[in-house]
């Protein structure tokens, strides 16, 4: 069973159609006990880190991740569940996350970018752009490099191992780690399950993936 963590925010439901799509069978819960018997996990995208880790912290979840993944269960993170993977997120004034995988959450900002483009950089970062693979991955198993998928963020993850490094993306002179993951962890800032094809194609992978 795929369990989809439920913490009481983002877009559950996309997630749990998309599986269902590819005739997996996905349930969305805030039951450890449901959670540590899950065959996979899926924590999904959109929202805040700080309201989601007091989420997570009260209803003890935070362990039970941590729990899981040191278990060796596959655990898939999308955009927000991507960020709250590492030690600390800017968002709402600061906030510290799970510390699963080494190095930081950061806004994007106008500075960091060239003065020909600091005029139109839109925040957040949204639409469909290219992921460039840095080195291969098992959910990327047939999926062409640069292929795009859909983003919604502000914030983005810098890691401080570049091995963790999957995927990289460029946004308005900005070079960021789309993708990450580590042993039994993988993560995408995109959503896959608004991607079309290639985003059907990741969580199919997923499904699939022997660690």
């Amino acid at each position: 069973m795929i369990t989809i963590i439920d913490y009481k925010a983002g877009n559950l439901t996309s997630v749990r159609l998309a599986f269902e799509a590819l005739g997996a069978e996905a349930r969305i819960t805030a039951d450890p006990a449901e959670i540590r018997r899950a065959s996979r996990i899926v924590f999904p995208g959109v929202g805040a880190a700080g309201a989601a880790m007091q989420t997570l912290r009260a209803a003890g979840l935070d362990d039970v991740i941590r729990e899981r993944i040191a278990a060796g269960t596959p655990f898939l993170g999308i955009c927000l569940g991507t960020q709250i993977l590492f030690g600390r997120s800017e968002e709402d004034g600061g906030v510290a996350t799970l510390g699963l995988l080494p190095g930081e959450v950061v806004k994007f900002q106008q500075s960091a970018i060239s003065n020909q483009q600091s005029a139109i950089i839109k925040i957040p970062h949204m639409g469909w752009n290219q992921a460039h693979q840095s080195r291969p991955h098992p959910l990327l198993d047939g999926i062409p490099d640069g292929s795009d998928f859909y983003f919604v963020h502000s914030y983005h993850t810098v890691p401080a191992d570049d091995a963790l490094v999957i995927c990289r993306t460029d946004y308005c002179g900005v070079r960021f780690a789309s993708m990450v993951g580590r042993d039994n962890v993988a993560a995408t800032q995109f959503h896959p399950e608004k991607s079309g094809a290639v985003g059907l194609r990741v969580l199919s992978n997923f499904i699939k993936w022997k660690i």
